[in-house]
């Protein structure tokens, strides 16, 4: 049964340690590569910097050759366990009640196994008139590095619609912030710690720099799904020992943000802000995801998922980022729905867990959602 299928298959992914860094997808990636070749569809994988990082693109072609695939898409790395004591094993998958644990069980291996269920599922029903093409991606926890790499080099395919099984606890969502990650560089001047007036301190500079972001507001429209783009200080670092005058310190900024704001918008505004003791460099920026609730495909989805969650769908926002940021520009920006089995609230945490009702449901909804974009 597919219920017993996407539980057993959450848990041959969780007992693959994926944590990224390193990542090491390879060990997921090739055996989902490998199940989706089986299954009838035509795999790639794609190397990110090395062959213990695959991302895998998979097609199953639809008899017309002119109608766009449906894109399901989920990563296949998680984050680090955290220094806290894990009741159950964070690489076992052991079940409790309606509770599968495990590292990755919400975030996002579940999504995954439900995305290649459904997708042997479609498969075995033959060739519609429409297609399908899977796509997992590598390092997707450090800033969407496997999808943008995919959609640079030109791996994928068309695609007229996206489905993302990050974790929403199966509801549809048709929106998600977008992300500007920067850093604010202090220099100064080294000296001995004993004469700091010989020096010119970094870490000072760049501390009355944060102390100015302190209750930080964007000059920018709050989104009706999405709310008002947020700013946190996530990292502070500088000097090199404790008895010099440091002339270098950095930190990093994660700026979350909806449709409008973009992001030279964003260094504009918070180096404004900052003042001119820092420099702002921008790492990386993805564009927020925002697809009209009253898209007919977006509707169909709603509709195949409302029998499987608790309360009737309806459209909502997330403020987190997913691949799709990365994944929809080299699509052409098609509709996307984000909808998958796991806990928002489970992501990252000890003890991540998923619900084992919700895994089944989320293979029977994806299932649904594909036959349907195929014409089978």
């Amino acid at each position: 049964m597919a219920g017993d299928e996407v539980v057993e298959l959450t848990r041959e992914l969780v007992r693959t340690d994926t944590i990224n860094p390193p990542g090491n997808e390879a060990r997921a990636a090739e055996g989902l590569a490998a199940r989706l070749e089986a299954a009838g569809l035509e795999v790639a994988v794609h190397e990110l910097g090395g062959p213990e990082r695959l991302s895998v693109v998979a097609r199953l072609p639809g008899r017309d050759g002119d109608a766009p695939a449906l894109c399901l898409t989920g990563h296949l790395d998680t984050v680090p366990l955290g220094g806290g004591d894990w009741e159950h094993d964070a690489f076992a998958g052991e079940a409790d009640g309606d509770r599968l644990y495990g590292r990755g069980t919400s975030d996002m291996k579940g999504g995954v196994a439900a995305i290649v269920v459904a997708a042997e599922r479609v498969a075995a029903l033959g060739r519609g008139r429409a297609g399908l093409e899977v796509v997992l991606c590598a390092a997707e926890e450090t800033g969407c590095e496997g999808a943008q790499a995919l959609a640079a080099s030109g791996a994928l395919g068309r695609a007229g619609a996206v489905l993302v099984a990050e974790p929403t606890t199966n509801a549809p969502c048709v929106a998600h912030k977008g992300v500007v990650w920067l850093d604010a560089l202090a220099t100064g001047r080294t000296a001995h710690g004993s004469a700091p007036h010989l020096g010119d301190n970094a870490i000072h500079k760049l501390a009355r720099a944060i102390t100015r972001l302190d209750g930080f507001a964007f000059d920018a429209e709050e989104h009706p799904l999405l709310g008002a783009p947020t700013l946190n200080v996530g990292t502070v670092s500088g000097g090199l020992n404790v008895n010099s005058v440091p002339d270098r310190a950095r930190a990093g900024l994660d700026v979350r943000t909806v449709p409008g704001l973009s992001a030279d918008a964003v260094a504009r505004q918070l180096a404004t802000a900052a003042g001119d003791e820092v420099r702002l460099e921008t790492r990386l920026a993805l564009e927020p995801v925002d697809t009209d609730p009253d898209d007919p495909w977006a509707g169909e989805v709603f509709t195949a998922m409302a029998p499987l969650i608790d309360t009737p769908p309806e459209p909502r926002g997330l403020r987190y980022f997913t691949d799709a940021a990365a994944l929809l520009p080299a699509y052409g920006n098609p509709p996307c729905v984000i909808c998958g089995p796991g806990d928002a609230d489970q992501a990252h945490v000890t003890d991540e867990s998923c619900s084992i009702a919700a895994l089944e449901a989320a293979a029977e909804g994806f299932f649904e959602i594909a036959r349907r974009w195929c014409g089978l």
